[in-house]
């Protein structure tokens, strides 16, 4: 692998994304006012604890998000992992627990768990996708189908559960795709630029562009959809192919090919990627897969529930 994208571990860009995510999700359930259900029925003084408890077993991601939660509300909560992200749990784990203001651990519930359900879910299939291929040397890797907004957190949660992060927006990579290349044609099906055009012609722009680091870091990919694409662009030697809806046999040409004319080039395949053709698909040699349904299609159940030791006030 010679060059990859930038892969997301926690840090306090991403803890800032989520913050934000945090404080619309509190107006949204607030709507600048109170939880009255909790306020009618538990005492300003009230102290609880809880455990949040895995429902299935799967990997779980997101308890940073949920110690940003219960800050944002009260500062004073205490929260105490018992796992880490990217740990496997089995069903009936806890896997953190909390103490503090009864009505702030009432009214932080949903939010919690609403991130920590989502982001484990993502977490859980993407390791389900890892194992289908493990047997192979093909790497696992997200998209920009994810939820807006969420991008960030997505991603980690894929880095949580052995994935890899593909680009993370259109400002940090070079990802020429089919309308870029028919941008200006005549009729439907013609293309403006050809692959192998379109791959220099970026080049020359990042070089003209772009100051020395970032050029160093910039990674160069295109989509083809044909044999006959893939043969115009090996020439030039982007740094990634993208091949799109490519059944298992023409892969496995396009591997060939690759092998003999650009073999510093990596393949992607992309596009009719499940859970019941990801393994075959490895199997054909390429070298990553990208699969959107890794953030687009994924749950998980946790829940909390209340500890022995709750003081009414």
């Amino acid at each position: 692998m010679q060059h990859d994208f930038h892969q997301l571990v926690w840090n306090d860009r991403l803890a800032e994304d989520c913050r934000r995510l945090i404080r619309l999700g509190i107006q949204e359930d607030l709507g600048r006012e109170h939880d009255w259900t909790t306020v009618a029925l538990v005492g300003p003084d009230s102290i609880g604890q809880a455990a949040i408890v895995s429902r299935q077993a799967g990997t779980i991601a997101g308890l940073p998000v949920a110690r940003c939660v219960l800050q944002e509300m009260d500062p004073h909560v205490q929260f105490q992992m018992a796992v880490n992200d990217g740990d496997f749990v089995s069903a009936g784990q806890t896997v953190a627990t909390m103490s503090g203001s009864a009505r702030t651990l009432l009214t932080a519930e949903r939010l919690l768990l609403n991130f920590l359900g989502h982001l484990s879910g993502v977490a859980t299939l993407t390791q389900r996708y890892v194992a289908a291929v493990q047997a192979t040397a093909a790497r696992i890797y997200d998209t920009r189908k994810t939820t807006p907004g969420y991008r960030l957190l997505e991603k980690y949660a894929v880095h949580c559960g052995g994935g890899h992060n593909h680009r993370t927006g259109l400002y940090d990579a070079i990802l020429i795709k089919d309308n870029h290349l028919a941008f200006g044609a005549e009729s439907p099906g013609q293309t403006f630029f050809s692959p192998a055009d379109a791959v220099l012609a970026a080049r020359q722009f990042v070089a003209e562009t772009l100051p020395p680091d970032r050029r160093a870091r910039f990674i160069f990919e295109i989509e083809v959809d044909s044999l006959a694409q893939l043969e115009q662009v090996l020439p030039v030697g982007p740094d990634i192919v993208l091949l799109d809806n490519m059944p298992p046999n023409l892969l496995r040409t396009a591997v060939v090919m690759r092998d003999a004319e650009a073999p510093g080039t990596e393949l992607e395949a992309s596009g009719g990627v499940n859970l019941s053709t990801v393994t075959e698909i490895a199997q054909a040699g390429v070298d990553r897969i990208s699969v959107g349904g890794l953030t687009h299609s994924a749950l998980f159940d946790v829940g909390l529930d209340w500890l022995p030791g709750a003081k009414p006030a």
